[in-house]
């Protein structure tokens, strides 16, 4: 019962802070972020965490990837490839560096400060992506090179993470090597079924005598290439933006999209960003406001740095090489489920876990104005200049 509730909250709350927002001239899911915060324990305490707000909140990130995934140029991806693994390592080698010499800093070892390097080059797109969807963005080629610079840089954590640990935890219970392969045996599964078993069961589903056979069947491909994905040891949100492609590739992609983003954007999508401010707590937070600023700071321009210089050398513009840069600043869920990692193998200190998780949070409130402001000045550069040239 009080689950239901909640859900009422959630879902008045969303609508009216997301409307808000765009009067203000914001992105919808800036509100959506900060509303979780204050309908949280933080604040007023109407929504607390639970494990079905969390499985909801699951769903939501993964319909949310989903859908960015049927709505991707797959020959745009392909041609940004090289772009993609260069913004990749760009954006995980400057926060390495930053969270290494910040752990050195607060008088963390040097397995804790590598962590902490770690943890910031983690990336989270889903917020990027919903801003960017807000903004009629989605396909530009700055999006297509987040996205496929998000799916590069889980691999690459990971097994950094698996290196780490392999020194500095339990001695060498982690085999590089099986991760490795894993990765590789994702990769191979996903194209297979994309290619040979998506459009198969598409077909098969679509002339069942029952109803929302297409979106059934869209559904089944994404929960289960997100299990594969699980399973392999890569982010759920990768398989599900895998599975958004292949079917994107079938003559149902109309279908599924007109049918699904009412189902995710009604309900699920509202939960995960709530779910976000909902991990929010302000307790003790007074005695590490510098800590957690200078950690933010550093968050914030390694990203920028190091993914705009991976995007420059790859022949991109400035401008599109800060925009980029942006779109990854968000840590969001990947960063917090390293965060857990760390505390849990006593990689990170429980002294400032809170203020990671805090610093993590900002990252992601932080990125959709960003993103609104450098994307809403090309638009109207753009509006200018066929303005000037119907004149």
């Amino acid at each position: 019962m009080l689950f239901f509730f909640q859900l009422l909250i959630i879902l008045l709350s969303t609508k009216i802070a997301g409307d808000l927002c765009v009067m203000l001239g914001q992105p919808a899911v800036l509100g959506k972020l900060i509303v979780g915060i204050v309908i949280g324990p933080a604040v007023l305490g109407w929504v607390q965490n639970s494990d079905m707000l969390q499985a909801f909140s699951q769903i939501g990130v993964l319909l949310l990837m989903f859908i960015a995934g049927l709505e991707t140029d797959v020959q745009e991806l392909n041609r940004n490839r090289n772009s993609s693994v260069s913004v990749a390592v760009g954006g995980i080698i400057f926060p390495l560096i930053g969270g290494y010499a910040g752990g050195q800093l607060m008088g963390l070892g040097q397995a804790e400060s590598l962590f902490l390097g770690l943890l910031f080059s983690a990336t989270s797109v889903s917020i990027s992506v919903q801003t960017l969807k807000d903004l009629g963005q989605l396909k530009s080629r700055e999006s297509v090179t987040i996205l496929g610079a998000a799916i590069v840089d889980d691999i690459l954590v990971v097994i950094l993470l698996a290196f780490l640990m392999s020194f500095f935890v339990g001695g060498g219970d982690v085999s590089l090597g099986l991760l490795i392969g894993k990765k590789v045996l994702f990769f191979a599964l996903i194209l297979v079924l994309g290619w040979k078993v998506v459009p198969w069961i598409m077909k098969r589903f679509a002339p069942l005598r029952v109803s929302e056979t297409v979106t059934s069947a869209a559904l089944i491909i994404c929960f289960g290439f997100s299990y594969l994905a699980e399973s392999l040891q890569i982010a759920g949100i990768i398989g599900a933006f895998a599975a958004g492609i292949a079917i994107a590739q079938t003559n149902f992609k109309k279908e599924v999209e007109h049918k699904l983003e009412p189902i995710a954007y009604a309900v699920f999508v509202p939960v995960f960003f709530v779910s976000i401010g909902v991990s929010v707590t302000f307790n003790g937070i007074m005695e590490q406001l510098p800590l957690i600023a200078g950690l933010t700071i550093m968050a914030v321009l390694t990203k920028i740095i190091g993914c705009g210089l991976g995007a420059r050398v790859t022949g991109f513009s400035w401008n599109s090489s800060i925009r980029i840069g942006a779109g990854m600043i968000s840590r969001g869920e990947v960063a917090l489920i390293i965060a857990a990692i760390g505390l849990e193998m006593n990689l990170l200190p429980q002294d400032f876990f809170t203020s990671v998780v805090i610093v993590v949070i900002l990252t992601t409130l932080i990125t959709p104005p960003l993103l609104k402001k450098l994307f809403g000045e090309r638009k109207e550069l753009a509006s200018n200049k066929g303005e000037t040239m119907s004149v």
